[in-house]
């Protein structure tokens, strides 16, 4: 029995001597520190009991102050390093695609530019190439309205001048027996939209470049959003309370002697919600943006197809010329009519005919087929299918953050877990996102009546960009406002031919959805001079359904 009680008695004293090595010594945690960067000199060797510590558990540890004060600082950068992952990874995703539909927009732009030069050279020869200026000035205007809208071109004023500027061209080379002065041009211009001598070409593609414009250029204006909007909120300085938890949760169980411990799931979300609760708020009007971007991406493949209206412009100019061709003794009739018969030419140009001047070239039918190669080595359809699935993936980003860090190696399964004061079971509820509950935060202390005001001023971007996206989506034309009045609302066409759409409407988005977007500045259509109105045109057009016209328009 004495035997018996001996043996008893020295298991014990050697189970407890072989496990006080194991918990006095700081070996591993020297190991650990010094991976960090950290001077492993900092570590005692053995942990020490009741040190003064500001966050961790009081008791035995192999922490010093010095180094609960440097691991805090490392633990706001491990709770940075995914955080900065994530947002890394979406920002990148959509500077991409923003890239891609600028460039893809851009270049169809400059493709239909020198596709229209190419036909007309072709077709018309140096009738054409004498008039190249007015196409080349309808081209830059174009441009500038995909870049600034109607702050930069009033679109309608725009086209009304072309149109009313090429019928001026026309009539001169159709009627040579005559010379039209600069006034008697003014009358002209004034009566072009009453004439219709284009049929109904200017209208429809006034239609068609104000919906696809408006759409292009607000849908890219999005993506590039999307990027800055990121990289503002989560760079936002994470709280006192917040650094405090998180080095709980990652390095007090360091200073235990358990570096390998990791915190129990449960845990990690409610410190992450707590420290993620301003920009879960950002989740609603982020998820509208989205839905917003999604539905109008519809639009960008299906009416308002930026693609389908451009690729086939110059073959639609074209059909107003040749329909202005095939009629054009009845609208120099109806011109002369309303203003009065022009004065005969000298005898040596009247005597060349019209014929000898007219146009007697036809375009090729235009067929989706025959299409040329498209912008930046993809199509419309590819780009759209392609950003829609990075939308979908986008929705929710914010609310699901806390989720997505609390998840893999970063946390452990089960009760094996450190749950902030030791080894075990974390009991807590998990609390919810966004700022008003974290009232309830066990581990996190978040004053809930002081929100963040870079995350809020976000939250206000993205929602004058969804009101902006949806009136595109609408067919209406925007504009936004950099500190000077915008200009190009009035006369700009909606593109909307509903009677409940609100017309000749802008919107005005406050904050640039680009961090650097040029100053935009009103464009004035200046009254052409009197050298400019007496070029000689050398076009033959035709119009389908001419309006009667009232005489003596002067």
């Amino acid at each position: 029995m004495k035997k018996m009680l001996v043996f008893s008695a020295l298991v014990v004293l050697f189970v407890s001597i072989a496990a006080e090595p194991k918990t006095k010594n700081c070996n591993d945690v020297r190991a650990a520190y010094s991976s960090k960067g950290f001077n492993i000199n900092d570590v005692p060797n053995k942990g020490v009991q009741g040190a003064p510590l500001k966050v961790c558990p009081q008791g035995f540890t192999c922490c010093t102050v010095e180094m609960e004060e440097k691991l805090s600082q490392q633990s706001h950068s491990d709770l940075k390093a995914p955080i900065s992952e994530l947002s890394s990874k979406l920002q990148s995703n959509f500077k991409q695609r923003h890239q891609h539909f600028d460039q893809f927009f851009r270049e169809l732009l400059e493709n239909a530019e020198r596709s229209l030069n190419s036909m007309f050279v072709r077709t018309y020869g140096m009738m054409y190439v004498q008039n190249a200026e007015l196409f080349k000035n309808f081209f830059a205007s174009l441009k500038r309205y995909y870049l600034l809208g109607s702050a930069g071109v009033d679109l309608d004023a725009m086209l009304s001048e072309f149109w009313a500027d090429l019928l001026e061209r026309m009539l001169r080379l159709v009627n040579v027996q005559y010379d039209f002065t600069s006034s008697y041009m003014e009358c002209v211009s004034r009566h072009t939209d009453q004439l219709q001598p284009f049929g109904d070409v200017p209208r429809k593609l006034r239609l068609q470049l104000t919906r696809a414009f408006v759409a292009a250029r607000t849908f890219t204006r999005g993506l590039a959003l999307m990027p800055d909007v990121v990289n503002r909120v989560s760079t936002v300085t994470a709280s006192p309370s917040c650094v405090r938890a998180s080095m709980k949760m990652l390095y007090c169980p360091y200073c235990s002697g358990q570096v390998a411990l990791k915190p129990c799931q449960n845990y990690c979300l409610n410190v992450m919600r707590g420290c993620l609760a301003n920009q879960a708020d950002l989740d609603t009007e982020w998820n509208n943006f989205v839905d917003a971007m999604l539905g109008l991406a519809d639009r960008l493949e299906g009416p308002f197809n930026f693609e389908s209206v451009m690729d086939p412009i110059d073959v639609k100019i074209s059909e107003a010329i040749m329909n202005m061709q095939e009629n054009s003794m009845q609208v120099s009739q109806k011109i002369f009519q309303g203003c009065g018969q022009p004065r005969p030419a000298k005898v040596a140009r009247s005597q060349r005919s019209v014929k000898e001047t007219g146009f007697t070239g036809r375009f090729r039918p235009y067929s989706p087929d025959a299409r040329p190669t498209t912008a930046a080595g993809t199509s419309l359809d590819r780009l759209t299918t392609d950003v829609r699935k990075k939308l979908k993936l986008a929705k929710k980003f914010w609310s699901t953050l806390p989720d997505t860090v609390c998840d893999g190696e970063r946390i452990a399964p089960g009760d094996e877990c450190w749950n902030g004061t030791a080894k075990s079971r974390y009991d807590a509820v998990v609390i919810g996102n966004g700022l008003a509950n974290q009232v309830s935060n066990p581990d996190v202390e978040v004053d809930i009546t002081r929100p963040d005001v870079v995350i809020r001023s976000q939250i206000a971007v993205l929602k004058e960009m969804t009101s902006w996206l949806k009136a595109a989506h609408s067919g209406n034309d925007i504009s936004f406002d950099t500190g000077d009045e915008a200009s190009g609302a009035e006369g700009s066409g909606s593109g909307c031919d509903s009677p409940t759409c609100e017309t000749d409407r802008d919107i005005y988005f406050s904050t640039p959805a680009n961090p650097v977007v040029p100053r935009v500045h009103k464009v004035v259509v200046k009254e052409k001079s009197t050298a400019h109105r007496a070029t000689l045109g050398s076009w033959a057009l035709a119009a389908c359904g001419l309006a009667l016209l009232t005489p003596h328009w002067r």
